[in-house]
């Protein structure tokens, strides 16, 4: 028998859920121990009917303060406010605005990465 309480999982015997060896990596084994208060041992509970849907297209994903596939620009606050383009497919350089697609960026919610037009 097991209950939440204050971020613990906490079973009949008073025993909690635990990452083994308080690791934060991928595939770690979680066990029952002896409770010690570890941030290695706390948990949320988000239920999945309540679980927030990712950000779709045109929408802003607040963590990482994009619009999803929103063309923007990058322009730099140096004085001549040149424009970040992606140069022979691979190099990042400033240029005047110049209406280029290698100007011309979107956040891909995917991949969580900024993505050249």
């Amino acid at each position: 028998m097991w209950r939440y309480d204050n971020g613990f999982l906490i079973n009949d015997k008073g025993k909690v859920l635990e990452v083994d060896g308080c690791q934060d990596v991928e595939n770690r084994v979680v066990s029952v121990a002896n409770k010690k208060g570890d941030i290695c041992q706390q948990f949320d509970l988000i239920y999945a009917d309540e679980y927030p849907e990712e950000p779709k297209k045109g929408e802003l994903n607040k963590e990482f303060g994009f619009y999803v596939e929103r063309p923007f620009y990058i322009i730099s606050e140096m004085s001549s406010n040149r424009y970040i383009q992606v140069l022979d497919g691979k190099k990042l350089v400033i240029k005047t605005a110049n209406g280029l697609n290698e100007q011309v960026f979107y956040f891909d919610q995917t991949s969580k990465t900024i993505k050249s037009k």
